[in-house]
């Protein structure tokens, strides 16, 4: 835990050390705001573990991880303006507090920063560097787009293997992209960059999924959501196209029409349980996870290395119950 807390400190210094332009003040401010934001910063200490693992300093390659880090927040400042969300992390959206127009151009520069910060990676790993960053960038949009195209589509037209590969391009290559960037920069062969990359995609994954169990049976204290915010607002996640996958189709419909919100939670808690979901939906989660170690044990280096990036593996994976 002290060595997570390391890579933490390390980290957020070097955001608060960044220094966005003052002027102008509209386009500026919301960035400074939205970083100040916080959050778990796990993409880019993963580009600083993956850096380490492979024997270079976490400082030679604090650039690639604040790059991560923006573009992670410029997919969110977006994808907060697509949902018309309200809040992040407990504050005022970017768009709410200042505009949307304005938003748009702020997610934007924030990009564009992304891109100055991997500029500055050495010359013999930049090109393999900005290949990996603009195919997981296509790729995260691709699950955003497939994101929105499962809201207007049935129940029964969104399989599990469709929801699985949704998440895999919305969520999970952001983490793999940030390893394979951080071992690239160490100077890590291909085959143990890749599967540090197949680590970070199959951790995701799980991680995905553990979001979608504890949105509906988290501790709301420590999950920091709202408890069956989900299933509020109807969305389709991989609890409820399991339940659909068991035939289980027409009662799911039911449940989604209950309009008092207590007892529409209560309605799905108990019969996700009652139908044996939650234990198959644990065990896929388990598949990832159990994926996700075997990449990282494979990988050529010292297994008393590792140590911090399986101390991550599992706090991401067993919080907030």
């Amino acid at each position: 835990m002290e060595s997570l807390i390391k890579y933490a400190s390390f980290f957020e210094q070097e955001v608060e050390k960044y220094n966005f332009r003052s002027e102008p003040s509209n386009l500026y401010d919301p960035l400074r705001y939205f970083m100040g934001l916080g959050g778990k910063r796990v993409r880019p200490l993963l580009t600083l573990m993956a850096s380490e693992l492979f024997g270079t300093p976490k400082e030679n390659v604090s650039h690639a991880a604040l790059a991560i880090e923006f573009f992670h927040n410029f997919s969110l400042i977006h994808d907060d303006i697509m949902d018309e969300a309200p809040l992040r992390r407990g504050k005022k959206t970017v768009h709410e507090k200042w505009n949307t127009n304005g938003a748009i151009l702020s997610g934007d520069v924030l990009l564009v920063n992304a891109y100055q910060q991997l500029a500055l990676s050495q010359r013999e790993y930049l090109k393999e560097v900005l290949e990996i960053f603009n195919q997981v960038a296509v790729e995260v949009c691709e699950g955003q787009q497939l994101d929105m195209d499962f809201e207007t589509m049935e129940l029964d037209e969104v399989s599990m293997e469709k929801y699985i590969e949704m998440i895999r391009l919305k969520t999970s290559v952001l983490l793999g992209g940030a390893l394979k960037i951080g071992a690239v920069l160490a100077g890590a062969d291909k085959q143990n960059a890749q599967l540090i990359y197949n680590f970070g995609e199959n951790l995701g994954i799980a991680f995905q999924i553990q979001d979608d169990i504890l949105d509906l049976f988290g501790d709301p204290e420590k999950f920091g959501k709202q408890i069956g915010g989900d299933i509020i607002s109807n969305k389709k996640t991989f609890l409820i196209l399991n339940a659909v996958g068991k035939g289980k189709k027409n009662e799911i419909e039911t449940i989604l029409k209950i309009s008092d919100k207590e007892l529409k939670v209560s309605s799905a808690k108990s019969k996700i349980q009652e139908w044996g979901v939650l234990d198959e939906v644990k065990k896929t989660k388990l598949h990832y996870y159990q994926m996700a170690m075997s990449a990282l044990y494979e990988i050529n280096v010292n297994d008393e290395m590792k140590q911090d990036l399986i101390a991550l593996s599992n706090q991401l994976i067993d919080r907030a119950f």
